[in-house]
């Protein structure tokens, strides 16, 4: 793991010096949530952005397949993977203008949008009656466990070929099954009192490698401050007061399929 700020020289703090911070903990920190941009985590790939060392948006020390917060550029290696407790999902469909006709993100679609009903298959694309692209995504919201125990809200979203991964992960979810030790009675838990590890591993298929997700069950939430942050976290999304906004922005066709964009959605920002 690596950022700006742990790349910073280390000072010490005097006993004296906490107490004070301590005392005014939160003063003019608190903000509207529609002010707030809750990160999105993803996976580097061969060509994304963050790679390329004359890119505004390269992060020194990170390879492909590791894995990056597009917000602070904090990333974690895709070996070890990164700590998370799901807080709660969501299914968005995405619309893009195809790569031939300029390529952009031109927002989202609802759910029950009657375009979603008259879809069309073009090899790997799914087409509207306009014919522009929809692109399902899954987005967990999460809280990331670092080390040191420290929390931070993301969103996860997984898009293409990660989909896979998603359906693999929620069917985990309400598979898992715990016994009440007074009662005996088995029942499920709720799904941010559970921990997972994600991880990265190499995938191909015929349009060539890319980093993909593998999720793994680690056990339980084992406290009870992190059980509540993330009970408030889902409580929060679910009434419409914290969201993950994308980006709308043009989509640079120099690119190549698999690179992962930097701050919202993109053509480009679709796994193979």
């Amino acid at each position: 793991m690596s950022t700006a700020v742990a790349k910073a020289k280390n000072t010490e703090i005097s006993a004296d010096l906490l107490d004070d911070i301590f005392d005014n903990a939160g003063e003019g920190a608190s903000y509207d949530s529609s002010e707030m941009q809750i990160p999105f985590v993803r996976l580097l790939q061969a060509l994304s952005p963050q790679l390329k060392k004359k890119d505004p948006q390269y992060i020194d020390g990170a390879a492909s397949g590791d894995i990056f917060n597009n917000v602070t550029s904090q990333y974690w290696s895709g070996e070890e993977g990164i700590v998370v407790v799901p807080c709660y999902q969501t299914t968005k469909y995405l619309e893009f203008t195809p790569r031939e006709q300029g390529g952009g993100f031109r927002g989202e679609i609802a759910p029950n949008d009657p375009r979603l009903q008259s879809t069309t298959r073009n090899g790997g694309k799914e087409l509207l009656p306009d014919g522009n692209e929809v692109v399902k995504s899954d987005q967990h919201f999460c809280l990331i466990i670092d080390p040191d125990g420290m929390t931070q809200p993301v969103v996860i979203d997984m898009k293409s070929t990660q989909l896979k991964i998603s359906r693999r992960w929620k069917t985990q979810i309400a598979m898992k099954k715990l016994k009440h030790p007074k009662t005996g009675k088995l029942f499920t838990p709720p799904l941010y009192a559970s921990v997972w590890r994600l991880r990265s591993v190499e995938e191909s298929n015929d349009k060539g490698d890319f980093a993909n997700w593998v999720v793994e069950s680690v056990g339980l939430v084992d406290s009870k401050d992190v059980l509540e942050e993330a009970k408030s976290f889902r409580d929060s999304v679910a009434a419409g007061e914290v969201k993950a906004q994308a980006e709308n922005h043009p989509v640079d066709t120099n690119q190549t399929p698999g690179a992962a964009g930097g701050g919202g959605y993109s053509e480009d920002d679709i796994p193979f």
